[in-house]
Protein backbone atom coordinates (compact mmCIF):
# COMPACT_ATOMS: atom_id res chain seq x y z
CA UNK A 1 0.00 0.00 0.00
CA UNK A 2 2.59 2.83 1.03
CA UNK A 3 4.06 1.76 -2.75
CA UNK A 4 1.31 2.15 -4.21
CA UNK A 5 0.65 5.36 -2.44
CA UNK A 6 4.22 6.66 -3.13
CA UNK A 7 3.82 5.98 -6.97
CA UNK A 8 0.34 7.35 -6.82
CA UNK A 9 1.90 10.35 -5.56
CA UNK A 10 4.91 10.65 -8.23
CA UNK A 11 2.24 10.22 -10.59
CA UNK A 12 0.22 13.24 -9.44
CA UNK A 13 3.50 14.85 -9.09
CA UNK A 14 4.21 14.07 -12.58
CA UNK A 15 1.19 15.48 -13.92
CA UNK A 16 1.00 18.64 -11.94
CA UNK A 17 4.88 19.26 -13.65
CA UNK A 18 3.62 18.71 -17.09
CA UNK A 19 0.47 20.45 -16.54
CA UNK A 20 2.69 23.67 -15.09
CA UNK A 21 5.08 23.25 -18.27
CA UNK A 22 2.42 22.39 -20.55
CA UNK A 23 -0.02 25.67 -18.81
CA UNK A 24 4.02 27.49 -18.88
CA UNK A 25 3.98 26.29 -22.84
CA UNK A 26 0.39 27.04 -23.60
CA UNK A 27 0.77 30.64 -22.06
CA UNK A 28 3.86 30.94 -23.39
CA UNK A 29 2.48 29.77 -27.09
CA UNK A 30 -1.02 31.84 -26.67
CA UNK A 31 0.73 34.51 -25.92
CA UNK A 32 3.35 34.87 -28.93
CA UNK A 33 0.53 33.56 -30.99
CA UNK A 34 -2.37 36.08 -29.47
CA UNK A 35 0.16 39.48 -30.29
CA UNK A 36 1.32 37.24 -33.78
CA UNK A 37 -2.34 37.27 -34.78
CA UNK A 38 -2.98 40.32 -33.27
CA UNK A 39 -0.26 42.16 -34.65
CA UNK A 40 -0.73 40.50 -38.06
CA UNK A 41 -4.01 41.70 -38.14
CA UNK A 42 -3.82 44.82 -37.18
CA UNK A 43 -1.03 45.28 -39.38
CA UNK A 44 -2.59 43.59 -42.10
CA UNK A 45 -5.63 45.84 -41.57
CA UNK A 46 -3.63 48.70 -41.72
CA UNK A 47 -1.25 47.85 -43.95
CA UNK A 48 -4.30 46.95 -46.24
CA UNK A 49 -5.92 50.59 -45.87
CA UNK A 50 -2.93 52.46 -45.89
CA UNK A 51 -1.94 50.59 -49.20
CA UNK A 52 -5.49 50.84 -50.79
CA UNK A 53 -5.02 54.94 -50.35
CA UNK A 54 -1.40 54.96 -51.32
CA UNK A 55 -2.42 52.67 -54.36
CA UNK A 56 -5.49 54.59 -55.39
CA UNK A 57 -4.47 56.31 -59.17
CA UNK A 58 -5.68 60.04 -58.68
CA UNK A 59 -8.45 60.68 -61.20
CA UNK A 60 -9.96 57.28 -59.70
CA UNK A 61 -13.03 57.04 -58.37
CA UNK A 62 -11.70 56.00 -55.05
CA UNK A 63 -9.22 59.40 -55.23
CA UNK A 64 -10.95 61.60 -58.05
CA UNK A 65 -9.36 65.29 -59.32
CA UNK A 66 -10.34 68.00 -56.62
CA UNK A 67 -11.64 70.31 -58.62
CA UNK A 68 -12.14 73.71 -56.34
CA UNK A 69 -13.99 76.72 -57.26
CA UNK A 70 -13.92 80.40 -54.90
CA UNK A 71 -17.17 81.95 -53.44
CA UNK A 72 -17.11 84.63 -56.03
CA UNK A 73 -20.82 84.05 -57.21
CA UNK A 74 -24.03 81.98 -56.20
CA UNK A 75 -22.21 78.43 -55.06
CA UNK A 76 -25.09 76.73 -57.02
CA UNK A 77 -24.24 78.48 -60.69
CA UNK A 78 -20.64 77.39 -59.47
CA UNK A 79 -21.78 73.96 -58.98
CA UNK A 80 -23.88 73.08 -61.41
CA UNK A 81 -21.68 74.74 -63.75
CA UNK A 82 -18.72 72.92 -62.94
CA UNK A 83 -20.82 69.38 -63.06
CA UNK A 84 -20.99 70.21 -66.91
CA UNK A 85 -17.53 70.53 -67.05
CA UNK A 86 -16.64 67.93 -64.95
CA UNK A 87 -18.74 65.64 -67.35
CA UNK A 88 -16.89 67.08 -70.21
CA UNK A 89 -13.51 66.22 -68.97
CA UNK A 90 -14.02 62.84 -67.73
CA UNK A 91 -15.33 62.58 -71.50
CA UNK A 92 -12.40 63.57 -72.66
CA UNK A 93 -9.53 62.15 -70.54
CA UNK A 94 -11.44 59.38 -68.26
CA UNK A 95 -10.26 60.39 -65.18
CA UNK A 96 -12.92 61.02 -62.37
CA UNK A 97 -13.14 64.95 -60.91
CA UNK A 98 -15.04 66.03 -58.09
CA UNK A 99 -16.25 69.83 -57.70
CA UNK A 100 -16.54 71.65 -54.41
CA UNK A 101 -16.89 75.48 -53.38
CA UNK A 102 -15.03 76.45 -49.99
CA UNK A 103 -16.09 78.95 -48.32
CA UNK A 104 -14.11 81.57 -49.06
CA UNK A 105 -11.24 82.18 -50.87
CA UNK A 106 -8.35 81.83 -47.96
CA UNK A 107 -10.23 78.26 -47.59
CA UNK A 108 -9.60 77.46 -51.19
CA UNK A 109 -6.03 78.11 -51.38
CA UNK A 110 -5.85 76.63 -47.44
CA UNK A 111 -7.62 73.19 -49.66
CA UNK A 112 -5.17 73.18 -52.13
CA UNK A 113 -2.23 73.44 -50.30
CA UNK A 114 -3.48 70.44 -48.07
CA UNK A 115 -3.92 68.33 -50.78
CA UNK A 116 -1.31 69.22 -53.23
CA UNK A 117 -1.36 66.47 -55.40
CA UNK A 118 -5.03 66.08 -55.89
CA UNK A 119 -6.06 69.70 -56.48
CA UNK A 120 -6.38 71.95 -59.32
CA UNK A 121 -8.07 75.72 -58.51
CA UNK A 122 -10.02 78.33 -59.86
CA UNK A 123 -8.15 81.28 -58.51
CA UNK A 124 -7.95 84.81 -58.91
CA UNK A 125 -4.42 86.40 -59.84
CA UNK A 126 -3.89 87.99 -56.12
CA UNK A 127 -5.32 84.45 -54.02
CA UNK A 128 -2.90 82.70 -56.91
CA UNK A 129 -0.15 84.97 -55.78
CA UNK A 130 -0.97 84.02 -52.34
CA UNK A 131 -1.20 80.33 -52.84
CA UNK A 132 2.23 80.75 -55.23
CA UNK A 133 4.16 82.28 -52.26
CA UNK A 134 2.19 79.61 -49.33
CA UNK A 135 3.15 76.47 -50.96
CA UNK A 136 3.95 76.19 -54.79
CA UNK A 137 0.84 76.59 -56.20
CA UNK A 138 1.55 76.69 -60.05
CA UNK A 139 -0.30 78.70 -62.30
CA UNK A 140 -1.79 77.17 -65.98
CA UNK A 141 -4.30 79.19 -67.32
CA UNK A 142 -5.56 82.20 -67.23
CA UNK A 143 -9.27 83.52 -68.35
CA UNK A 144 -9.39 85.54 -71.40
CA UNK A 145 -12.41 87.71 -71.10
CA UNK A 146 -13.83 89.72 -74.88
CA UNK A 147 -10.34 89.19 -76.08
CA UNK A 148 -8.20 90.23 -73.40
CA UNK A 149 -6.05 87.80 -71.04
CA UNK A 150 -5.66 91.16 -69.02
CA UNK A 151 -7.81 93.85 -67.11
CA UNK A 152 -5.96 97.33 -66.00
CA UNK A 153 -6.77 100.35 -63.18
CA UNK A 154 -7.24 103.71 -64.48
CA UNK A 155 -7.16 107.49 -62.81
CA UNK A 156 -9.51 109.64 -63.23
CA UNK A 157 -9.46 113.46 -62.95
CA UNK A 158 -11.93 116.36 -64.12
CA UNK A 159 -11.14 117.04 -67.44
CA UNK A 160 -10.82 120.53 -67.30
CA UNK A 161 -8.53 120.05 -64.72
CA UNK A 162 -4.45 120.65 -64.88
CA UNK A 163 -3.54 117.51 -63.55
CA UNK A 164 -1.08 116.09 -66.08
CA UNK A 165 0.90 113.54 -64.19
CA UNK A 166 0.61 111.30 -61.40
CA UNK A 167 2.77 113.21 -59.49
CA UNK A 168 0.30 116.15 -59.18
CA UNK A 169 -2.10 113.59 -57.47
CA UNK A 170 0.14 114.04 -53.97
CA UNK A 171 -1.71 115.86 -51.54
CA UNK A 172 -5.04 115.74 -53.24
CA UNK A 173 -8.33 113.75 -51.67
CA UNK A 174 -8.49 110.03 -53.75
CA UNK A 175 -11.57 108.27 -53.77
CA UNK A 176 -11.53 104.48 -54.28
CA UNK A 177 -14.48 101.72 -54.52
CA UNK A 178 -12.89 99.81 -51.83
CA UNK A 179 -9.46 98.92 -49.68
CA UNK A 180 -10.11 95.51 -50.87
CA UNK A 181 -10.22 96.04 -54.83
CA UNK A 182 -7.60 95.22 -56.93
CA UNK A 183 -8.05 97.53 -59.69
CA UNK A 184 -9.62 100.28 -57.48
CA UNK A 185 -7.07 100.78 -54.90
CA UNK A 186 -4.64 98.13 -54.74
CA UNK A 187 -2.42 98.23 -58.07
CA UNK A 188 -3.28 101.85 -57.88
CA UNK A 189 -1.43 101.59 -54.64
CA UNK A 190 1.81 101.20 -56.02
CA UNK A 191 1.49 102.94 -58.77
CA UNK A 192 1.35 106.31 -55.99
CA UNK A 193 3.83 104.94 -53.97
CA UNK A 194 6.17 104.31 -56.53
CA UNK A 195 6.00 107.94 -57.61
CA UNK A 196 6.26 109.53 -54.38
CA UNK A 197 2.32 109.95 -54.29
CA UNK A 198 0.32 110.69 -50.62
CA UNK A 199 -2.68 111.34 -50.47
CA UNK A 200 -4.01 113.68 -48.06
CA UNK A 201 -7.22 111.74 -48.07
CA UNK A 202 -8.70 108.13 -48.82
CA UNK A 203 -12.57 107.82 -49.62
CA UNK A 204 -14.12 104.88 -50.05
CA UNK A 205 -17.30 104.83 -51.84
CA UNK A 206 -18.88 101.32 -51.90
CA UNK A 207 -18.25 100.43 -55.69
CA UNK A 208 -15.98 102.00 -59.07
CA UNK A 209 -18.93 103.41 -60.48
CA UNK A 210 -19.17 105.86 -56.98
CA UNK A 211 -15.33 106.52 -57.07
CA UNK A 212 -16.35 108.05 -60.55
CA UNK A 213 -19.25 110.19 -59.39
CA UNK A 214 -17.18 111.44 -56.41
CA UNK A 215 -15.09 113.34 -58.74
CA UNK A 216 -17.68 114.10 -60.91
CA UNK A 217 -19.60 115.68 -57.92
CA UNK A 218 -16.39 117.75 -56.87
CA UNK A 219 -16.12 114.76 -53.33
CA UNK A 220 -12.71 113.92 -54.52
CA UNK A 221 -10.00 115.11 -56.70
CA UNK A 222 -9.02 111.52 -58.18
CA UNK A 223 -10.29 108.47 -58.24
CA UNK A 224 -9.00 104.89 -59.10
CA UNK A 225 -11.37 102.50 -61.24
CA UNK A 226 -11.30 99.50 -63.34
CA UNK A 227 -10.20 100.15 -66.81
CA UNK A 228 -11.41 97.56 -69.63
CA UNK A 229 -10.48 99.12 -73.15
CA UNK A 230 -13.16 100.50 -75.66
CA UNK A 231 -15.07 98.43 -77.88
CA UNK A 232 -13.96 99.95 -82.12
CA UNK A 233 -17.02 98.48 -84.25
CA UNK A 234 -15.10 99.16 -87.29
CA UNK A 235 -11.48 99.01 -87.84
CA UNK A 236 -8.72 98.20 -86.25
CA UNK A 237 -9.30 96.92 -82.44
CA UNK A 238 -8.07 99.02 -79.50
CA UNK A 239 -4.38 97.56 -78.38
CA UNK A 240 -2.25 97.96 -75.18
CA UNK A 241 -0.53 101.27 -75.66
CA UNK A 242 -3.03 103.16 -77.69
CA UNK A 243 -4.40 106.21 -75.78
CA UNK A 244 -6.97 105.00 -72.93
CA UNK A 245 -9.10 107.72 -73.41
CA UNK A 246 -12.00 108.93 -75.99
CA UNK A 247 -10.35 110.58 -78.84
CA UNK A 248 -10.84 114.39 -78.59
CA UNK A 249 -12.98 114.48 -81.81
CA UNK A 250 -15.48 112.22 -79.96
CA UNK A 251 -15.83 113.69 -77.09
CA UNK A 252 -18.99 115.69 -77.85
CA UNK A 253 -20.65 112.90 -78.98
CA UNK A 254 -20.66 110.79 -75.80
CA UNK A 255 -23.84 109.49 -74.82
CA UNK A 256 -25.98 106.74 -73.30
CA UNK A 257 -28.56 105.28 -75.58
CA UNK A 258 -32.32 105.35 -74.72
CA UNK A 259 -31.81 101.78 -74.08
CA UNK A 260 -33.48 100.73 -70.25
CA UNK A 261 -30.21 99.18 -70.05
CA UNK A 262 -28.04 101.67 -71.64
CA UNK A 263 -24.56 101.76 -73.12
CA UNK A 264 -22.09 104.64 -73.48
CA UNK A 265 -21.24 105.45 -77.29
CA UNK A 266 -19.11 108.06 -78.84
CA UNK A 267 -20.42 108.38 -81.99
CA UNK A 268 -21.68 105.10 -84.15
CA UNK A 269 -18.36 103.28 -83.83
CA UNK A 270 -16.78 103.93 -80.25
CA UNK A 271 -18.35 102.24 -77.10
CA UNK A 272 -16.75 103.20 -73.68
CA UNK A 273 -16.88 100.10 -71.12
CA UNK A 274 -14.40 101.27 -68.87
CA UNK A 275 -16.01 102.47 -65.26
CA UNK A 276 -16.88 105.44 -66.70
CA UNK A 277 -19.96 103.65 -68.63
CA UNK A 278 -21.66 102.54 -65.08
CA UNK A 279 -22.78 105.80 -63.77
CA UNK A 280 -23.90 107.19 -67.03
CA UNK A 281 -27.31 106.89 -65.56
CA UNK A 282 -26.46 109.16 -62.64
CA UNK A 283 -24.32 111.69 -65.00
CA UNK A 284 -24.82 111.22 -68.56
CA UNK A 285 -22.35 113.64 -69.21
CA UNK A 286 -19.59 111.85 -67.57
CA UNK A 287 -17.29 111.48 -70.51
CA UNK A 288 -17.57 115.09 -70.79
CA UNK A 289 -16.50 115.89 -67.53
CA UNK A 290 -14.09 113.34 -66.39
CA UNK A 291 -10.80 111.94 -68.68
CA UNK A 292 -8.46 108.96 -67.59
CA UNK A 293 -4.75 110.22 -66.66
CA UNK A 294 -3.46 107.20 -66.97
CA UNK A 295 -3.88 103.59 -66.91
CA UNK A 296 -1.55 100.97 -64.83
CA UNK A 297 0.33 98.33 -66.34
CA UNK A 298 -1.53 95.00 -67.52
CA UNK A 299 -3.12 93.15 -64.55
CA UNK A 300 -3.11 89.40 -65.25
CA UNK A 301 -6.95 87.31 -65.15
CA UNK A 302 -7.97 84.66 -63.02
CA UNK A 303 -6.25 81.68 -63.26
CA UNK A 304 -6.97 77.71 -63.56
CA UNK A 305 -3.91 76.36 -61.18
CA UNK A 306 -2.33 72.74 -59.80
CA UNK A 307 -1.02 71.92 -56.30
CA UNK A 308 2.22 71.60 -56.04
CA UNK A 309 2.94 68.06 -56.36
CA UNK A 310 0.26 67.39 -59.07
CA UNK A 311 1.42 64.77 -61.44
CA UNK A 312 2.68 65.91 -64.70
CA UNK A 313 1.10 63.33 -66.81
CA UNK A 314 -2.39 63.66 -65.06
CA UNK A 315 -2.13 67.65 -65.42
CA UNK A 316 -1.27 67.53 -69.42
CA UNK A 317 -4.09 65.56 -70.28
CA UNK A 318 -6.26 67.56 -68.15
CA UNK A 319 -5.18 70.57 -69.76
CA UNK A 320 -5.26 69.81 -73.18
CA UNK A 321 -9.36 68.79 -72.45
CA UNK A 322 -9.49 71.83 -70.71
CA UNK A 323 -8.14 73.58 -73.51
CA UNK A 324 -10.23 71.43 -76.17
CA UNK A 325 -13.28 72.29 -74.17
CA UNK A 326 -12.83 75.91 -74.59
CA UNK A 327 -12.26 75.55 -77.90
CA UNK A 328 -15.72 75.02 -79.41
CA UNK A 329 -17.23 78.00 -78.64
CA UNK A 330 -15.00 79.59 -81.36
CA UNK A 331 -17.84 77.75 -84.02
CA UNK A 332 -20.92 77.52 -81.37
CA UNK A 333 -22.14 79.93 -79.43
CA UNK A 334 -23.77 77.00 -77.70
CA UNK A 335 -21.14 75.31 -76.65
CA UNK A 336 -20.96 73.82 -73.17
CA UNK A 337 -18.58 75.80 -72.13
CA UNK A 338 -20.79 78.77 -72.17
CA UNK A 339 -23.15 76.76 -69.85
CA UNK A 340 -20.42 76.44 -67.90
CA UNK A 341 -17.30 78.79 -66.19
CA UNK A 342 -18.32 80.92 -69.51
CA UNK A 343 -21.51 81.71 -68.47
CA UNK A 344 -21.78 85.53 -67.52
CA UNK A 345 -23.64 84.47 -64.25
CA UNK A 346 -20.63 82.03 -63.38
CA UNK A 347 -16.90 83.47 -63.84
CA UNK A 348 -17.96 85.05 -67.72
CA UNK A 349 -14.68 83.34 -69.12
CA UNK A 350 -15.16 83.53 -72.79
CA UNK A 351 -11.77 81.84 -73.50
CA UNK A 352 -8.49 81.10 -71.78
CA UNK A 353 -4.61 81.17 -72.80
CA UNK A 354 -1.51 79.43 -71.47
CA UNK A 355 0.15 81.41 -68.21
CA UNK A 356 3.24 81.69 -66.58
CA UNK A 357 4.04 82.76 -63.13
CA UNK A 358 6.02 85.41 -63.87
CA UNK A 359 3.22 87.48 -65.26
CA UNK A 360 2.52 87.77 -61.84
CA UNK A 361 5.29 89.19 -60.22
CA UNK A 362 3.05 92.77 -60.68
CA UNK A 363 0.85 91.47 -58.01
CA UNK A 364 3.62 90.12 -56.07
CA UNK A 365 4.80 93.68 -55.86
CA UNK A 366 1.13 94.59 -55.01
CA UNK A 367 0.99 91.98 -52.08
CA UNK A 368 4.30 92.97 -50.66
CA UNK A 369 3.76 96.94 -50.94
CA UNK A 370 0.06 96.36 -49.32
CA UNK A 371 1.03 94.08 -47.18
CA UNK A 372 -1.56 91.80 -48.22
CA UNK A 373 -1.81 88.58 -46.02
CA UNK A 374 -3.94 84.92 -46.68
CA UNK A 375 -6.73 85.99 -43.93
CA UNK A 376 -7.14 89.33 -45.56
CA UNK A 377 -8.89 87.70 -48.65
Amino acid sequence: MKRRALWALLAVLALIVAACGGDGGGDATTTTAAPADETTTTAGAEETTTTEVMEAELGSAERPVQVLFVPSVDAQVIVSGGEIMDQALTEATGLEFEVSVPTSYAATIEEMCAAPADTMGFIPGFGYVLASNLCGVDVAFKAVRFGFGVYWSQILVPRDSEIESIEDLDGLTWAVPDLGSTSGYLVPLVQLTEAGVEAAEIVETGGHPNAALAVYRGDADFATTFFSPPLVLEGDPWVFGDPPEVPDDLIDQCAPTDDEDPDLFCGDNFRVLDARASAITDAPDIIQQLRILEISPEIPNDTLSFGPEFPENIRTQIENALAAFAAECEDDENCAWNDSIGNQDFYGWTGIEPAADAEYDALRAVVDVAGIELDDL
